[in-house]
């Protein structure tokens, strides 16, 4: 009867291992998110960690997103306790500065952590060229419907959410994600205005003598 055991237990672990093959298959990066084409959720955080030369931001300033509108926005989720972040740290950094004096704005912010660790994270990194913010209890991090660190958010400049990266990202995504958002903003501002809609009023007014 062992022959009957084995056929059940092979029957009942099939779908697991079919559950867990699958999983397998999946692009991490591709969890979805509602916000891409949405209004970014609005935010007012403190800076604790100030960042370096032209993209500093002075420690204690209070960082409004509506005071960003008009600019590309790299906003990075991560933590002190996260590895992963460590593999992404000096890709964002040296992209943050290359992008220094244009409309770009990269900002980290601290996923349930403490300022004290992630500044003395920072300083084992290296540094870093861009201000991050602290966010207590994780209330922002909860409006963007974080899964985990790190994540990336890539806002447009008119606030709205344009595309999320799950995982460290890479120099390529970065500069490519910036600079498609760059020529957008671009394309808009260059587009003539509208015509006024004509409601005829010139029209029946022209009749009337």
């Amino acid at each position: 009867m062992n022959w009957k055991r084995a056929s059940i237990a092979a029957a009942t672990a099939a779908p697991v291992i079919g559950l867990f093959a699958w999983g397998l298959t999946r692009d991490p990066n591709s969890i979805p998110s509602p916000l891409p084409g949405r209004e970014a959720p609005a935010f007012t955080l403190q800076v604790f960690a100030p960042g370096q030369g032209e993209l500093s931001r002075p420690v204690g300033d209070s960082v409004r997103l509506t005071d960003l509108r008009g600019k590309v926005v790299v906003l990075n989720f991560w933590a002190s306790w996260c590895l992963a972040c460590r593999d992404e740290h000096s890709a964002l950094s040296d992209v943050a500065q290359s992008y220094a004096g244009q409309p770009v704005q990269f900002l980290g912010v601290l996923y349930n952590d403490v300022p004290d660790k992630g500044t003395a994270w920072i300083a084992e990194m290296g540094g870093q060229s861009y201000p991050s913010v602290d966010d207590p209890g994780a209330r922002v991090a909860i409006d963007y419907g974080l899964y985990g660190v790190p994540e990336t958010f890539f806002l447009d400049a008119t606030g709205r959410v344009a595309y999320k990266h799950t995982g460290p990202v890479t120099p390529r995504v970065l500069r490519y994600k910036v600079d498609s958002l760059m020529a957008a903003a671009r394309q808009a501002a260059a587009a003539p205005a509208a015509p006024a809609a004509d409601t005829g009023a010139n029209t029946k007014a022209g009749k009337v003598q």
